[in-house]
C-alpha cells in the first residue's frame, strides 16, 4: 500500500510534473495532492508531457506557478481507455523513472525536475514515456503542445457528452 503524491504549487518552468510515491503510513501535509493505492501506470500517466501540457492551460496560479487542483486537473484529464499492453509499457517506465531518480538520492524532486538542471537520463525516460503516453492517444505522433492541447479538448468534449448521455438515462 502506498501514497502517489502531487505537488499542490510547481514552477511554471518545469517540464513535467515533480510526483512521486510514499508509504502508505506518510503524513503529508496540504502541500500536496494525494492518490492512494494507485496503479502504477497512473505515475507515469500523470508525469507525462500530454498530462502537463493540460495542467499548463487548466490549473489555477499561484503568482505564475500552477496551482494543481483535483477538481480542475484530475478530473478533467482526459485518458483514453488504456489496454494491459499499455498499462504495463507506461508501468515499465515509471520503473526506469524511479531507478534513475534512485541514481541521484542526493537531489530533492522539485531538483531533480529543474529544467536547467535535469539529469540527462531522467530527461530520456521521460521523453521515451511521452511518446508511450501519447501512443495511447493516437499512432501518429504530436508535433506540438499546441496540437496535442486540441486533441485532449476534443476527447474532454467526448467526456461531458457521454456524462450527460448518462446523467439523462438516470
Amino acid at each position: 500500500s502506498f501514497l502517489l503524491i502531487l505537488p499542490r504549487t510547481t514552477s511554471e518552468r518545469r517540464k513535467y510534473l515533480p510526483i512521486g510515491f510514499l508509504g502508505a503510513d506518510s503524513i503529508v501535509t496540504d502541500a500536496v495532492q494525494v492518490i492512494y493505492d494507485p496503479e502504477l501506470y497512473a505515475m507515469g500517466v500523470l508525469s507525462s508531457g500530454m498530462h502537463m501540457v493540460w495542467i499548463k492551460t487548466v490549473a489555477g496560479r499561484l503568482k505564475t506557478d500552477f496551482r494543481y487542483s483535483n477538481s480542475l486537473c484530475y478530473n478533467t484529464f482526459p485518458i483514453p481507455r488504456l489496454t494491459v499492453k499499455q498499462k504495463e509499457e507506461i508501468t515499465r517506465y515509471v520503473y526506469a523513472l524511479q531507478e534513475e531518480r534512485e541514481k541521484h538520492s542526493e537531489k530533492t524532486l522539485g531538483g531533480l525536475y529543474d529544467p536547467d538542471k535535469m539529469p540527462t537520463g531522467l530527461r530520456e525516460i521521460h521523453h521515451s514515456l511521452d511518446l508511450a503516453v501519447e501512443r495511447c492517444y493516437r499512432s501518429k505522433p504530436f508535433t506540438t503542445d499546441e496540437e496535442r492541447l486540441e486533441y485532449l479538448f476534443k476527447l474532454y468534449e467526448q467526456m461531458i457528452e457521454e456524462e450527460k448521455t448518462l446523467q439523462k438515462s438516470k
